[in-house]
């Protein structure tokens, strides 16, 4: 896990780094996307009973790809880059079972709320950039209790600038969500689904979207 500590470390410096400049001329920033999201990897997980104690029916089970819609709030910095306040949700699915043949779980909705931060490399109109963020994962599936989890994000992408207060962006996100080794997951009143031994669920976002400043 000690390369996960390292992602961590740098992924958290770097909203911070971003966040010590002066602002010579603060801009806000409003930047609805959406775009597609892939499972990336899925958690190990032995069923509950009733009583809540492990039975031996051990299986992976994982997010399904969807797609995605969500907004940026933020304000530009003089490095040039910018900090950020970013929601998205996705309405999927868990599924367990063979690649071919998955068996539906439960209907899931998955929220990320990050703080982060963003570094361009300016060339005119075109910005290319790098991004990390870090903050809180929701998973909501039907009937289930809310699993809310910290995360870590980082990702690039680039930004082109149509006007002066403008722009079209697309970029590629990763999203790390540090799952409990060490618990049950989805809960209702009477009883638990999981046992998780997984420790983190790795997820990516292609992006597209406008940006409006102000």
């Amino acid at each position: 896990m000690k390369y996960v500590n390292r992602l961590t470390v740098i992924a958290g410096l770097l909203p911070l780094a971003l966040a010590l400049p002066t602002y010579a001329e603060p801009e806000l920033f409003v930047a609805p996307y959406g775009g597609y999201s892939f499972g990336g990897s899925s958690f190990d997980i032995n069923e509950l009973d009733a009583d809540k104690a492990e039975t031996d029916n051990k299986q992976s089970v994982g997010i399904e790809e969807a797609s995605h819609y969500g907004i940026m709030l933020g304000i530009g910095t003089n490095d040039p880059g910018n900090i950020y306040l970013l929601y998205s949700r996705q309405s999927s699915e868990l599924k367990s079972g063979g690649l071919f043949t998955p068996d539906l779980v439960a209907s899931l909705d998955v929220d990320y709320i990050h703080l982060g931060g963003t570094l361009f490399f300016p060339s005119g109109d075109f910005q290319p950039y790098i991004t990390a963020s870090a903050g809180v994962t929701r998973m909501m599936p039907d009937d289930w209790s809310t699993e809310t989890r910290f995360s870590m994000g980082i990702g690039g992408g680039a930004e082109y600038r149509m006007t002066q207060n403008f722009a079209l962006f697309a970029d590629l996100r990763g999203y790390a969500t540090f799952i409990d080794s060490d618990s049950s997951l989805f809960c209702n009143e009477d009883q638990c689904l999981w046992h998780v031994t997984s420790d983190v669920m790795w997820q990516v976002q292609a992006n597209l979207g406008v940006k409006l400043s102000f």
